[in-house]
């Protein structure tokens, strides 16, 4: 007994039409079934007579529409999101600050040189 694979008349495999044939006792394996089976992973199997073969026919817009939408982040993402966020500019204003603390520094020896101050 083998697995035999049925297939439409475009060569789309039919899941779910599987039969058994008993080639030991003579049967033949009917018009419109293969017994090569279906690649798993598969979206629209189609088969290749010629190659015996299965292969995808399914376009990749096909394929992409069966995915779940992604889910909208969870409130934990969120706030780890924000928290990056934040401590980001934190760093900026420090460099800032350090840069303007710089500069006033250089200003006041500068005036200080200058007998300003």
């Amino acid at each position: 007994m083998i697995w035999v694979y049925k297939y439409d008349q475009n060569y789309v495999w039919q899941a779910g039409e599987e039969i058994e044939v008993d080639i030991e006792n003579g049967e033949q394996v009917p018009e419109g079934y293969t017994q090569t089976q279906p690649t798993d992973g598969l979206y629209i199997a189609k088969y290749d007579p010629d190659k015996e073969a299965w292969f995808e026919s399914a376009t990749q817009e096909y394929i992409d529409s069966l995915q779940p939408a992604p889910c909208p982040p969870s409130d934990i993402e969120l706030l780890k999101q924000q928290n990056a966020d934040l401590l980001q500019q934190l760093a900026e204003s420090e460099k800032r600050a350090e840069e303007q603390s710089k500069t006033t520094a250089e200003l006041v020896m500068l005036l200080t040189e200058k007998g300003v101050i």
